[in-house]
């Protein structure tokens, strides 16, 4: 198991090396340059050329690029080149709105698929299984911006029971509020990636239902269910568990959306902005956070899959 560990945190460091280098350089390709924004379109070449010396992008890249990662690895991203912000302050003051979206999206994801997979396997040939299976299968397709202004129809308008975007000035100061702001840009996340996952449920949930232990078990006297819930879930967990880095990487991106759908001040929103105004030490300091969070993820998954299954364990 120290051997795995070690393999995966080298392996995760390289991912992130190549991550970080895609990153910077791919942004550089962009077209515009930050300098003559700031400049103005009535600012004269000296004046771009001198604000180009002052912000060090005068600099080979890489030389830039080996500066960046070293601020990386000491926990400092970058400043603004825009504002002058730190981008770590930036990023930790957006995270309070985007982390919460995410986990309650993740939440609601779980509510949904879990449940209603396991269920719609267990009654695969009646109506109820095919309908959950046929809706699930559409609500995939579905565009996350499509889903969340059907939400807003009904929920906002219609009902009037939901705010339809904004997030409170005050924050977090009034936790009521801000949770009623982020339901339904969490629900318009976690329905669409529910439908997802629940498609994974229930396919590991009829793989499991075919098993022989799981036969074995319905044949000594327990119900298909009993011994379903019994010995067949915790393969389904597993199964589960795998999918997750997956439906987090979709997470974040479904994030970057909804923020600019709901006009939440979060991360993803941070990010549409600043790769307008050609920010790009805040642009390549958001974008590293999110990559290195579907990374990081994905290691402790590895790691957890491996912990819950002695077979992994036997393998090696």
């Amino acid at each position: 198991m120290i051997r795995f560990l070690l393999t995966r945190v080298v392996l995760l460091a390289i991912g992130l090396l190549i991550a970080s280098a895609l990153i910077f350089f791919t942004l550089r390709v962009l077209p515009g340059d930050v300098a003559q924004i700031i400049a103005g379109t009535q600012g004269s070449p000296e004046q771009v050329a001198a604000i180009r010396e002052q912000l060090g992008l005068n600099v080979p890249l890489p030389l830039q690029y080996l500066d960046w990662v070293g601020g990386i690895v000491r926990g400092d991203l970058g400043t603004s080149l825009v504002t002058g912000t730190p981008v770590v302050e930036e990023l930790t003051e957006k995270a309070t709105v985007t982390v919460p979206l995410a986990l309650l999206a993740l939440v609601i994801a779980l509510l949904v698929s879990v449940p209603f997979g396991v269920l719609a396997a267990l009654r695969r040939t009646t109506a109820t299984g095919t309908a959950f299976a046929v809706t699930a299968q559409a609500l995939a397709a579905v565009p996350v911006v499509w889903a969340g202004m059907i939400l807003v129809i009904v929920f906002a308008v219609w009902l009037g029971w939901l705010p339809p975007q904004g997030f409170p000035r005050d924050g977090w100061e009034d936790p009521g509020d801000a949770i009623r702001s982020l339901l339904l840009p969490a629900l318009t996340i976690g329905v669409v990636e529910g439908a997802v996952l629940l498609r994974f449920v229930r396919s590991a949930t009829l793989e499991a239902i075919g098993q022989d232990y799981v036969r074995t078990a319905a044949a000594s006297g327990l119900t298909r269910r009993r011994a379903l819930l019994t010995h067949g879930l915790p393969n389904v967990a597993l199964s589960v568990v795998s999918v997750l880095a997956l439906q987090v990487a979709g997470l974040l991106v479904g994030a970057v959306i909804v923020e600019q759908l709901f006009t939440l001040p979060g991360v993803g929103r941070l990010l549409v902005t600043n790769v307008g105004n050609r920010d790009l030490e805040m642009v390549q300091g958001a974008v590293f956070v999110f990559t290195a969070i579907v990374l990081v993820i994905g290691a402790l998954i590895d790691v957890l899959a491996r912990a819950l299954d002695p077979r992994q364990r036997e393998a090696t």
